[in-house]
């Protein structure tokens, strides 16, 4: 699995990524075992796909990951990777909160982390002409923006939320000047 996060064109989906998703989650505290082994594997499966030209990889790496991963984890697993498309959890759903807060965690990361992503994400667009990419980006980042809260967990809202729309602020603005 680990080879495919080193394919050609992941300058930001990668194993960093899950490396710093996995770290993320060694700080959340009051799991249980079976949690945090649910959250493991949906880590490691929720961007084994990655094709930034196609709009079904979440289906297709849940899909992957209901496939391989423990009989008694898989309809878990997959639910959680499938939250990865829209990053809309419900409000009493713990484990996709911290899933998807641990994946947006970069939103919240310092400037020079966080600018690059950002310029990480335009490597893994390149295929998108810079307009497009432009429109669509700032299209993506100001629905985050306008969400009352980005982290669905409120240890990562506490956390993240302000530098994150700090960040979401800049890029906007450069996507947009």
């Amino acid at each position: 699995m680990a080879a495919a996060y080193t394919s050609p064109g992941r300058h930001y989906h990668n194993l960093t990524h899950i490396e710093d998703c996995l770290g993320a989650l060694a700080r959340v505290e009051n799991l249980s075992p079976l949690d945090r082994e649910i959250l493991s594997a949906a880590i490691w499966w929720h961007d084994v796909v990655y094709d930034a030209t196609r709009a079904d990889n979440e289906a297709l790496r849940a899909q992957l990951a209901e496939r391989h991963v423990r009989k008694d984890l898989r309809q878990e697993v997959g639910r959680l990777i499938r939250l990865t498309k829209t990053h809309d959890v419900q409000p009493d759903d713990r484990l996709g909160a911290i899933l998807i807060s641990i994946d947006l965690s970069i939103l919240g990361a310092e400037p020079a982390r966080y600018d690059a992503y950002a310029a990480a994400i335009r490597r893994e667009f390149i295929h998108v002409p810079e307009a497009d990419y432009r429109a669509g980006r700032a299209k993506v980042l100001s629905q985050f923006a306008a969400r009352p809260v980005i982290f669905p967990d409120a240890v990562f809202a506490a956390r993240y939320d302000r530098q994150a729309r700090e960040n979401l602020a800049r890029e906007l603005a450069s996507l947009r000047g």
